[in-house]
């Protein structure tokens, strides 16, 4: 719960999310659910040589089992309440 909860505080942000296949997504955060599943708008490929079908693409559904990575701006991240909340979620497991 601790990625969702984090995630959900990012709607409205730009994030890039790189799939198991090496296709990275870049797009404004829309939303995301308890499976990490993730919906993305305003959406552009990284690789636009290497994925020409892509370009058409402005807004997208992308699984949660098919992340690699989810990147976000270093501004978005505040360490001190991933802090908390890791120590918060440790309690209680």
């Amino acid at each position: 719960m601790l990625f969702y909860s984090y995630f959900k505080t990012l709607v409205g942000k730009p994030v890039t999310v790189e799939l198991k296949n090496d296709l990275a997504i870049t797009g404004t955060l829309v939303s995301v659910d308890q499976y990490l599943n993730i919906k993305l708008e305003n959406t552009r490929v990284a690789d636009e040589e290497r994925y020409p079908h892509m370009r058409s693409v402005r807004n997208c559904f992308i699984r949660g089992s098919v992340v690699r990575y989810v990147q976000i701006p270093e501004g978005c991240v505040d360490v001190d309440i991933l802090h908390d909340a890791t120590r918060r979620e440790a309690r209680g497991a």
